[in-house]
């Protein structure tokens, strides 16, 4: 199984099948629109920007699980990202990551990777303790912890890796090695 088993739904609420991106190197990250991390929309565009030509696509999968800040219709949202951060990257529908509503590409995510730690940063260190109120074992599961967590897929649709909301670093150099 790989990323190119699944289908989404986009914006408008089709279903469409996520090999129509054979082939690219893919950056799937849930995202919200009232968070701490919002402004890593900037980022992401810059990545794009950089990188799109060779073969980079980042998938936004807005969700509302973690401290309700992507409250928005899809809609909403997506005016929003466009208008402030100027995001051209496909945006798709609101999902949730977590749970048993969760869609089966993050069930499948989320199954195959570890969670590995926010760092040490002050951000990480106020993360650790939010998510720890609601999930006592959370350095144990590959649950995703918070917004902006992303998954880096290679050309031939594996997970290569996965990064945590407090990891930019290391994102631009793992997209470099897989294009």
């Amino acid at each position: 199984m790989n990323v190119y088993d699944f289908n989404v739904k986009t914006r408008d609420g089709k279903e469409i099948s996520l090999s129509q991106y054979k082939g690219k190197v893919l950056l799937i990250v849930n995202t919200a629109t009232g968070c701490g991390f919002t402004p890593q929309y900037e980022e992401l565009q810059n990545l794009y920007e950089e990188f799109n030509a060779q073969g980079l696509e980042i998938l936004d999968f807005p969700c509302n699980q973690f401290g309700e800040q992507a409250p928005g219709s899809d809609d909403e949202i997506y005016s929003f990202c466009t208008g402030r951060y100027g995001i051209k990257f496909p945006q798709f529908a609101k999902i949730d990551v977590n749970g048993e509503n969760a869609i089966p590409l993050y069930k499948w995510l989320t199954e195959n990777t570890n969670f590995n730690g926010f760092g040490k940063s002050p951000m990480a260190l106020i993360l650790s303790g939010v998510v720890k109120k609601t999930d006592k074992d959370y350095k144990n599961n590959g649950k995703v912890k918070w917004n902006f967590t992303k998954f880096l897929i290679d050309r031939n649709g594996e997970i290569v890796a996965r990064f945590e909301p407090t990891d930019m670093k290391k994102l631009k150099e793992g997209i470099q090695n897989c294009l």
